[in-house]
């Protein structure tokens, strides 16, 4: 977009956001790994195999000892790999042994992956495309080797160890040096921020500046620059909503309202305005805010601007015109403009952006508020996950959380967080799967309480897919446009993802993996032994008759145990 100050172009949005998302970056027998933030750097999946042109990729050297009828033949594991594509799956394997041994008996096997949750074993040619290595997540990839390449590995492996310790050293010594110049620099910001907080307050009338004059945003991509996010002042805010009128109204989340309102230039944008009693405070503002502008991701509402002024606390977002999920699979009158193929691809967009929340991003991040208000929808009713508020970032080593401040939606609360205040991405699986059954049976996943056994909607699936009647809980106005077979095995997904247990979810790669494979087995899922009653779920609920496409839904800010 041309930046109105400068009569100067700039860029506010990538796709693909780094190299290796393109397909085929590096070219085949080669893999990908991301440096300098979004720049591909390519190398053979073994050094030794010669390079020719970058996106022409490599070629095994020497051969498979099985295309020169000798035996011996191994495999080599490389981690934290995206798959590569044109496999094929191998029926009949029930463990790792036999998937490796499949392919060792097939000479046209290049490399194999194992799945334990989905007990699958996945083969590849020779020809490996589109290998895409991430820091953490992802898989095993196995590649086939002769033994001559397989034993230079193990001689390799001592001056691989000695590099190694040199390079750990060299991080120490650079950790500590960066550790006492952090120090220094934060003195002097704390003193130029002082200096600064005058001026900031004049500046923001005049309408906008770099968010870092506002909020601590420490943040800076791996070239030096940092992030630049821009804050609106609450005067623009106010022309863009119409004073935030009523007729720009469009619903009520769970720390605010949001308007719609139109930017100098036609600009059409959401504006969520937080309540000043909504309890989400300065920290879980500049939580929102912050996870947000590091995340770009086609499944995800973008964010553009925000404005923090006095009390004031406000996110401006990308307006999606279809408003949020609810407002079309719980009203009569709309749910009919959503036939079994769009809300599929709803089902798959949001398992996509999990997929990046959870494993593709810079961040490894846990929403814990997904839910059907919470997924917007594009002109081309594309979902996009909204309201960061609630999100926690993970490290790479760590599984789960434990809070005692549990927040999120009666109906979509996992297990172990509801009663225990556990939290890990097994937690959103459990919320997806809730989102799977209101979006094939087109009601609220508290909505079940008038049924005769006062069932959750987890509960009231299971017992009737368990009874043979999973047909009878399609929405009736999908099922002349839908296949049967198809809904029935979304249904069976849903089941395994609210299991009770975290450890028996699925995690979302093999949730997409199901979703695109009709042809695999899938796990039996265990009945649900916490089918809570809806009303008792319902006594904690506001009162408040609520004006948005959100209605029946309550935000927590406490739990206790009785």
């Amino acid at each position: 977009m041309v930046k109105k100050s400068t009569q100067e172009w700039e860029t506010v949005w990538v796709q693909p956001s780094n190299e290796c998302e393109r397909y085929g970056a590096c070219g085949s027998n080669a893999i990908c790994t991301v440096v300098q933030d979004t720049k591909a750097k390519c190398t053979c999946l073994k050094d030794e195999w010669n390079a020719g042109n970058r996106s022409q990729g490599c070629v095994r050297n020497p051969p498979l000892d099985c295309q020169v009828n000798k035996t011996g033949d191994g495999f080599l594991s490389i981690p934290n790999v995206k798959w590569p594509d044109f496999s094929y799956w191998v029926s009949g394997v029930t463990d790792e042994y036999g998937c490796m041994n499949t392919c060792q008996q097939n000479c046209s096997c290049g490399a194999y992956v194992y799945m334990t949750q989905l007990t699958g074993c996945l083969h590849w040619g020779s020809e490996l495309m589109d290998v895409y290595q991430f820091q953490a997540g992802g898989y095993a990839l196995n590649l086939k080797l002769p033994a001559s390449e397989l034993a230079g590995s193990h001689i390799a492996v001592w001056k691989i160890a000695t590099i190694a310790s040199a390079v750990v050293l060299f991080v120490l010594l650079a950790c500590l040096f960066l550790w006492w110049k952090r120090g220094r620099n934060i003195k002097v910001h704390r003193s130029w921020r002082r200096s600064r907080r005058s001026s900031t307050r004049s500046q923001q009338s005049a309408g906008m500046l770099d968010i870092s004059n506002s909020i601590p945003f420490d943040d800076e991509t791996e070239d030096g620059k940092s992030h630049e996010l821009k804050v609106l002042s609450l005067d623009r805010i106010k022309a863009a909503t119409g004073s935030f009128s009523e007729s720009n109204k469009l619903g009520e989340g769970g720390f605010g309202p949001v308007y719609m309102g139109t930017l100098p230039g036609g600009e059409e944008v959401a504006v969520k305005r937080l309540c000043k009693n909504s309890g989400q405070g300065h920290e879980e503002f500049k939580n929102e805010v912050i996870l947000i502008a590091k995340l770009q991701h086609r499944n995800l509402v973008r964010l553009l601007a925000c404005c923090i002024q006095g009390e004031e606390k406000i996110l401006v977002y990308e307006y999606m015109p279809n408003k949020s999920l609810d407002a079309f699979i719980f009203n009569p009158e709309k749910r009919g403009l959503l036939d079994w193929r769009t809300r599929f691809d709803i089902i798959e967009g949001i398992a996509r952006g999990l997929l990046y929340l959870h494993r593709d991003s810079r961040l490894r991040i846990v929403h814990r508020d997904l839910k059907a208000s919470n997924i917007l929808l594009d002109t081309d009713m594309n979902p996009k996950i909204s309201d960061f508020g609630m999100a926690r970032i993970f490290g790479g080593d760590e599984n789960q959380f434990n809070t005692n401040r549990v927040v999120g939606t009666f109906g979509y609360m996992s297990p172990e967080y509801a009663m225990e205040g556990i939290f890990s991405v097994k937690s959103d699986v459990y919320s997806f799967g809730v989102l799977i059954l209101e979006i094939i049976t087109g009601k609220r996943a508290v909505s079940f309480h008038g049924q005769q056994e006062s069932l959750n909607i987890a509960g009231y699936a299971w017992q009737q897919w368990n009874e043979d009647k999973g047909e009878e809980m399609i929405d009736p106005l999908i099922k002349p446009s839908c296949s049967i077979r198809q809904v029935l095995r979304c249904i069976h997904i849903a089941l395994l993802c609210v299991q009770d247990h975290a450890q028996e979810r699925p995690d979302v790669p093999a949730v997409i993996l199901m979703l695109s494979s009709d042809s695999s087995s899938l796990p039996m899922p265990r009945a649900p032994t916490l089918m809570l009653r809806g009303r008792a779920l319902e006594s904690s609920k506001s009162s408040e008759n609520e004006r948005s496409h959100s209605i029946g839904t309550v935000s927590m800010t406490q739990l206790h145990g009785r």
